[in-house]
């Protein structure tokens, strides 16, 4: 793939993951495999990395929809409503998980247990593109 140190590519993770869970688009998953492929022995940090990373761009947008007035309705405000906190699991979600983390601040969700939350939901969805790839690269690439 590309050639490059372990710091620079968990730096280059970090910043993916942080801007992919922000209502900018990006694809952190990636950033996550090419760190993978090069330095396995970095598994464990890089999905660290990108999990913090995430966990922060989604607390990001939070803010952001605490910023919100009161008159906004969106779609996922009912789920929210409807599931509370559990939704934030889903935050990992492409342009969803945007949506969610907003509307968790618009509604005034408390900050932390919406931390705990998203970092939850975003370490699943990094442990399964890291096994998947494992998976991938041991049986199919050697």
């Amino acid at each position: 793939m590309f050639d490059f140190s372990a710091e620079t590519g968990l730096l280059a993770l970090f910043a993916a993951s942080f801007i992919a869970a922000t209502v900018l688009p990006g694809g952190s998953e990636f950033v996550l495999v090419a760190v993978i492929h090069e330095h396995p022995e970095a598994l464990w940090q890089a999905v660290a990395v990108a999990t913090v990373g995430n966990t922060l761009g989604g607390l990001t947008s939070y803010w952001v929809g605490r910023l919100i007035p009161n008159r906004v309705h969106h779609r996922s405000i009912i789920y929210l409503h409807r599931y509370g906190y559990w939704a934030l699991l889903f935050s990992w979600v492409p342009l969803v998980g945007d949506a969610l983390a907003v509307a968790a601040g618009w509604l005034r969700f408390s900050p932390w247990i919406s931390l705990a939350a998203f970092a939850v939901g975003k370490l699943f969805r990094y442990l399964l593109v890291a096994g998947g790839w494992a998976w991938f690269e041991a049986l199919v690439l050697r």
